[in-house]
């Protein structure tokens, strides 16, 4: 990977943070080093990893090099998600509207909330006992 990127953005999602450099390409997506089928097995995160690609039909245009830390699967494939969406938006910003349109440019604020004491999780509560 000699080539200068394109453009570079961060995208985050729960704890987890993706950010992406956007080559000129053919649509090969390297996560940390590790192959897109390999890093993500299950197809519907694939799918939702590259949906900014779909949306603005730009599926074999471009290479992404990504490096993810933090979160889990799920979290970690909204966080790319809005990375590529971003560099997408930098490269050509007459797209913002149509990825504006499918969401991809709002940033998922929904975290876990945090554990109350007294409490066994966020909001369930010890079992009650009368006697």
């Amino acid at each position: 990977m000699g080539t200068k990127p394109l453009t570079q953005t961060t995208g985050r999602r729960k704890e987890a943070v993706a950010r992406v450099r956007l080559r000129p390409g053919t649509g090969k997506v390297v996560i940390n080093g590790r192959e897109f089928e390999d890093y993500f097995p299950n197809a519907l995160q694939r799918a939702a990893a590259t949906e900014a690609f779909r949306v603005v039909e730009a599926e074999t245009t471009y290479d992404v090099d990504c490096d993810i830390q933090g979160g889990g699967i799920a979290g970690q494939a909204g966080a790319l998600r809005m990375a590529i969406a971003r560099s997408i938006l930098e490269l050509d910003d007459t797209k913002r509207s149509v990825l504006r349109k499918a969401g991809l440019l709002t940033r998922d604020s929904r975290k876990k909330e945090s554990k109350k004491y007294g409490l066994k999780k966020a909001r369930k509560a010890p079992q009650y006992t009368k006697r």
